[in-house]
């Protein structure tokens, strides 16, 4: 399970982050993008840090939750 988010009072609904999700978890909902915690990895394997975040125009928009342990693929 992801610990990624989009605030969305914050979001500006720019769709920077929708096509850069390699899971496409990213999804566009009542005018604001949300991510499916069941479908984020938060880029693990893919990129070094979550590429909704390193997109966002709009600082601590897409936000992932530092005090849990990143995402860990099943070995």
């Amino acid at each position: 399970m992801c610990h990624s988010q989009i605030i969305a009072s914050q979001c500006t609904s720019c769709s920077a982050c929708e096509p850069l999700c390699p899971n496409v978890a990213i999804s566009e909902k009542g005018g604001n993008f949300v991510i499916e915690a069941a479908k984020c990895s938060e880029c693990v394997g893919h990129f070094d840090e979550p590429q909704c975040a390193a997109a966002c125009p709009v600082d601590n928009t897409c936000v992932v939750d530092r005090a849990l342990p990143r995402y860990q693929a099943p070995v």
